[in-house]
C-alpha cells in the first residue's frame, strides 16, 4: 500500500496493483479475495488505476471450467465496484489454466509476460480472444536502482 502512495505523491500518473489469487482451500472464495483487497486498497486511500489479476501456474487445480469461474468471479467482483480489472499471463499460463481458446475476459486489457527481451508485440502469439496485448512485461529479475530486483515492461 505505502508504495502506491509513494508512486503517487512522486508524481507517477500510471500506478496500478495486482492480485496474485490464493486457490488452496483454505483460501477466501474469488470474490472474497478481490473485495478484500479493494476494500483495502480504499481504506488505505491507496489509489491505483488497473488491478491486474496474475494468472500464473501456480497452485491451479487441473479444471479449466473451474478455473474459468474463478477468474470470472474476480472481475465480476471488482466491475461491481466500479474497478477497472485486467489480465497479467501468457500463452502458456492461460492454455495450462483455462484453455488457449477461452475468451470470456477478452474485453479486458492485457499484460503479457513474454521474457523476450523485445520492446514491442512482434513475438506475441494470440490467446483468450486477444488480439493485442497492452503491456509487455519483455525482462524479469532485473537489477534496478538502489539494488531493488525488477521486471521490465514496454507500453507503446
Amino acid at each position: 500500500m505505502q508504495n502506491i502512495k509513494n508512486a503517487r505523491a512522486a508524481g507517477w500518473k500510471e500506478v496500478d496493483g495486482y492480485i496474485f489469487p490464493c486457490l488452496k482451500e483454505r483460501c477466501a472464495a474469488a470474490k472474497a479475495q478481490v473485495e478484500a483487497t479493494i476494500h483495502k486498497l480504499e481504506a488505505e486511500k491507496a489509489e491505483i488505476g488497473i488491478l491486474w489479476l496474475d494468472i500464473e501456474r501456480l497452485e491451479w487445480p487441473g479444471n479449466q471450467e473451474h478455473n474459468r469461474k474463478f477468474i470470472t468471479d474476480m472481475v465480476e467482483a471488482a466491475e461491481k465496484l466500479k474497478k477497472k480489472v485486467g489480465i497479467y499471463s501468457n500463452f502458456n499460463n492461460w492454455e495450462a489454466i483455462v484453455g488457449a481458446s477461452w475468451e470470456g475476459v477478452k474485453h479486458l486489457p492485457l499484460w503479457w509476460a513474454e521474457y523476450d527481451g523485445a520492446m514491442n508485440f512482434e513475438h506475441y502469439k494470440e490467446f483468450g480472444g486477444w488480439k493485442k496485448p497492452t503491456i509487455h512485461q519483455y525482462s524479469g529479475s532485473v537489477k534496478g536502482p538502489c539494488g531493488v530486483s525488477m521486471d521490465k515492461n514496454w507500453k507503446p
